[in-house]
Parts: C-alpha cells; structure tokens; sequence
C-alpha cells in the first residue's frame, strides 16, 4: 500500500511514503536547508514518526496472527529535501531559537531529546541518508539512527560537522551521550566536538561515521539507504529490534532524560571570575 502523508497538515514540513511493503520513507523539507524548530520537532518529526511506527505494528500484529514468519519486515529511511542535493539539514534554527530566554531549559528537555529517545529505540532499522550537509543537531539526528548513507561529495561538496565550538554554544549532555554511544574512537570524539572538524565524506566514512558512499544526487543516496535498510529488516520480526536498542543505548538514553542545565560561555565566564 503506497500513501503520501504529511506533518503537520495544514503546512508539511515532512512528508512520509511507503515506497514498498517493507519500506517507509521520511523526508525533511523545512526549506531546502531543513533547520530544525521546535514546530518541525514536535509537529512534523515526531507524529511522522508515530505514524511509520503505528503502520509497521499493524502488520506486525496482522503477520503474527497469520504465524507468517516472514511478516513483519521493516526499515525506514530519513532523508533531506529530495528536489536539492545540497542539505541533509543545517541543524537547530539557533539563531531564532535562542531569542527565548528559557531556549536551554525547555527546547533540549522538552523537544530534541525526545526526538533522540525516539530514533535512538525505533522499533525497525532506520537509516540517515545524507544527501548533502550535516550539521550540528542534525549530525546527531543522523547519528541516531542506525546505519548512515552519505553522497561522496563528487558533485558539490558535503560535511559532516558538530560546529558548535566555533560559535561559542555548549552541548547538551544528550549530544554527548549519543557521541559515546555511537562514536568508541576518543580521537574521533576529539575532531568532532573539540575541534568542529569538517568531515568529508570520505573521511566521515574511515571515522566510522557513516556506513556507505554514494555517487549520484539524492535519488541516488535514497536507493542505496533503502538497499541497506531492507537487507536487515527481517531483523524487526522478532519485535526485539528495539527492546535490544534500549540497552545498548541506556546511557545516552538516561543522559537524554537527566534535568541538567547547560552551560554557556557567559555563565562559564561568571563562574570563573567568582573563583579565580
């Protein structure tokens, strides 16, 4: 059953399709550069997510009933805006996020980390299919999920990158906890958040950064992450997919969930003078 579906209603900033039987699709288009709000979190992201999540019980349920052993198959894909092959996504609209006075207290605890929850224990193989730039809060989006495929850049370049370091914003500890969880080299960990490196995609793939290269435009990128989702989406017929993930993530999923205030570099610097 093909379907497009889009979140919210009234103006999508996500469309979901079911391109096969075993397949859902999400694509992200809040503009071509897909920044990430607090509407496009909770509005877009989240009940798209509930509804590839809901379609895949049903026939989970259904193959159960029927002891098909082969029902229940599943993956999905999440992609950038599919009519450019710039952006996969620039990352939180920072700029206007940080108009609010209470931005750190409620926009980490309140919208992204459950989002991160959410992915980091989806109950199938999900796959980031990086068409183009990857940036900072969308760095760990696409790290949430559970393999990556990336454009190899040959026809307009393209970044893995977690910059806040260059504009002065600390990490959440949920950013952290999913670095550990998913980047083990410490020297990796290094580039990534200390030093604001710009991966390309070649060395995104040998940092062990994304699974696969593409050439090609995003078509291309959304063929092979669809190849890579659908050879282990028998692994979801069992239902364990993501009961395992809850465990193997428990320490970025409990970071995700601790009512740590961040830090920033004004507070860091009164704290300091206090002391020094």
């Amino acid at each position: 059953m093909s379907y497009s579906l889009g979140f919210p209603p009234e103006r999508p900033l996500v469309t979901v399709t079911h391109p096969s039987a075993t397949t859902w699709l999400i694509e992200m288009h809040n503009g071509d550069d897909c920044r990430f709000t607090e509407v496009f979190l909770k509005n877009a992201i989240m009940p798209a997510l509930d509804a590839v999540e809901r379609h895949w019980r049903e026939n989970w349920r259904a193959a159960r009933a029927a002891k098909d052993k082969d029902g229940g198959k599943g993956t999905l894909v999440i992609v950038g805006k599919r009519t450019q092959n710039k952006f996969f996504s620039n990352g939180l609209d920072y700029d206007n996020l940080v108009k609010d006075p209470n931005f750190h207290m409620n926009f980490f605890p309140l919208t992204f980390n459950p989002a991160i929850r959410r992915l980091l224990t989806f109950p199938i193989p999900t796959v980031a299919a990086i068409n183009g730039h990857c940036f900072a809060a969308a760095f760990i989006l696409a790290l949430c999920c559970d393999y990556r495929v990336m454009t190899d850049g040959s026809s307009r370049n393209a970044w893995m990158c977690m910059n806040e370091v260059h504009f002065g914003a600390g990490w959440p500890l949920s950013f952290a906890g999913v670095l550990h969880a998913k980047v083990l080299d410490g020297r990796v960990q290094r580039k990534i958040a200390l030093e604001g490196h710009r991966f390309t995609p070649q060395e995104a793939l040998e940092a062990g950064l994304v699974d696969h290269l593409v050439k090609g435009d995003t078509e291309a990128v959304i063929t092979k992450a669809r190849q890579v989702g659908e050879s282990v989406s028998a692994m979801a017929v069992q239902g364990a997919w993501g009961v395992i993930k809850r465990d193997l993530y428990r320490d970025a999923l409990e970071a995700s969930e601790r009512p740590v205030l961040q830090a920033n570099v004004l507070s860091d610097d009164a704290a300091s003078k206090a002391r020094l």
